[in-house]
């Protein structure tokens, strides 16, 4: 007889929880509810697309100063390392005492090769750079094109 007492007593405590909470749930609901209903405070779209076309040209200014940087750069390397592969045949050349042996001779063969590949790397180097750049800005404008429409 007690545990019928009992089990109708947690029954009734349970439904009071679920009840409890069920009330609480559908107020934080309607009162979240209320918040979004209020559109005054969200952003303007329109505002938001022009921002989109300022930096997209942004983008592009970027991108066209970061590859002159770019291509300054790898110049600056391409011309260090021409410069050492010169400098690295004269010590040979001097430690040599220009008798024009076999060992000089390949020193100066390994320079010249070294600055050839280095002009060809810089070339390429620089051409991926432009092919990068130009990607972007493709990019980009197909970006505001799409959001002019």
């Amino acid at each position: 007889m007690k545990l019928n007492y009992f089990t109708k007593q947690i029954s009734t405590v349970k439904r009071w929880m679920a009840t409890t909470l069920f009330c609480m749930l559908a107020i934080a609901f309607v009162w979240q509810g209320a918040f979004f209903s209020n559109t005054s405070a969200m952003a303007d779209p329109a505002g938001t697309l022009i921002a989109s076309a300022d930096a997209g040209d942004q983008v592009k200014d970027k991108t066209s100063k970061d590859a002159g940087r770019a291509k300054n750069f790898i110049q600056d390397t391409t011309d260090k390392v021409k410069e050492a592969a010169k400098s690295n045949a004269s010590k040979v050349d001097q430690a040599t005492d220009d008798n024009g042996s076999f060992v000089e001779r390949k020193a100066k063969k390994d320079a010249a090769t070294i600055q050839k590949r280095a002009d060809e790397d810089s070339a390429r180097t620089k051409e991926a750079v432009d092919k990068t750049k130009n990607v972007v800005e493709r990019t980009v404008d197909s970006i505001k094109d799409a959001f002019g429409k």
